[in-house]
């Protein structure tokens, strides 16, 4: 009886860290609930990045705070133990004399990791961990793969026709626009998505052949980064990727500069790219990256075996020829209809 209703606390920890998405990154998304005698007398979530944390919103949000003596705090990660942006949980946990908290798991990151836990038990406070943890690891996958893996957290993004094709094979004449294979519902959830990630990569092709502009705007949220693999710096400066409208990464065999919005990082083109492309995301403090084409960068994150989820729009479209799309074995964990779409969602099962 007594895990059944730390779940229940828990799930609606999960709940509230969810509206977080999309704002507090770098970041983990955190819910918290505090409960006495059976009631929830506080609630909060991490709302944006520098803001005050789950934690605090919650205590914060208790009317009687006489009553947080005899109440449990139920929260999702783990509560920090150091002064960053915001001061630590623990101590005002410690301070409120709240006596029992529950953690969903243990924060990944170096600065915590297993330290909040250690001043709680220190201070003779009652732990609970782990309740949910598969569920509250998979809320922050991001964050988890950012710490554990020293890498962003790697999506995959394309549409293809009903008979495999990702685009038909066009001529300069027909530069510039996008060749769309999926309807308006489907590119609405990819705005959507969009806003919740930290950037977004495309090659030399891409954004010659479709002109991307890269941004959210079938959707509210905010833009994602843009990063441009340009070997050569040959693509023209009126793409709508230069319009410095946000923040523009453009990886390159030839400088490194920085020029208002736009900053250009050298890389050596002789080696894989895409590990130092990565490595200079983990410095970047990119948890999250959707590569959305062209085929040959996709591929080769698949190839990699750098990838960790993919999103597979299917067009009710036939193209006959063209360019194929990459070629992915993956977990199916999602599928839906999106009018007369298909979107799939394949986990990479041989991470």
């Amino acid at each position: 009886m007594i895990m059944i209703t730390h779940e229940k606390y828990m799930q609606r920890c999960i709940e509230l860290a969810r509206l977080g998405v999309g704002f507090v990154s770098p970041n983990p998304m955190v819910g918290c609930v505090i409960v006495h005698k059976g009631k929830i007398i506080g609630e909060g979530y991490h709302q944006k990045c520098g803001d005050a944390h789950a934690e605090v919103n919650a205590i914060n949000s208790v009317k009687n705070q006489n009553l947080l003596t005899e109440s449990t705090l139920f929260v999702s990660l783990e509560p920090c133990a150091h002064q960053g942006k915001t001061p630590p949980c623990t101590d005002l946990i410690i301070r409120k004399k709240i006596q029992n908290v529950v953690i969903g798991t243990i924060d990944p990151f170096s600065e915590v990791a297993g330290k909040g836990i250690e001043k709680f038990k220190n201070a003779g406070i009652d732990i609970s961990l782990g309740i949910f943890e598969s569920e509250c690891r998979e809320l922050n996958k991001r964050f988890f793969t950012y710490y554990e893996k020293k890498r962003p957290y790697v999506i995959l993004k394309w549409a293809q026709t009903l008979d495999g094709f990702i685009d038909f094979n066009r001529d300069e004449n027909q530069h510039g626009e996008p060749t769309w294979i999926s309807g308006e519902l489907a590119r609405r959830l990819v705005h959507k998505i969009r806003s919740e990630e930290d950037a977004i990569l495309v090659g030399t092709n891409t954004a010659e052949k479709d002109n991307p502009s890269l941004t959210v705007y079938n959707w509210t949220g905010r833009n994602p980064s843009r990063i441009l693999i340009d070997k050569s710096l040959r693509l023209p400066q009126n793409l709508k990727l230069f319009d410095n409208t946000s923040h523009t990464y453009i990886f390159n065999s030839i400088k490194s500069l920085t020029k208002k919005n736009t900053h250009y990082f050298k890389i050596d083109f002789t080696q894989d790219i895409i590990p130092q492309i990565l490595q200079e995301f983990k410095q970047l403090e990119i948890q999250s990256v959707i590569v959305e084409g062209g085929k040959q960068l996709l591929q080769s994150f698949i190839d990699s075996n750098l990838w960790d989820e993919a999103h597979v729009y299917m067009g009710n479209q036939l193209f006959q020829n063209g360019i194929t799309a990459p070629n992915i074995k993956g977990k199916l964990v999602f599928e839906d209809r999106l009018d007369s779409d298909w979107i799939k969602v394949l986990y990479n099962h041989g991470k």
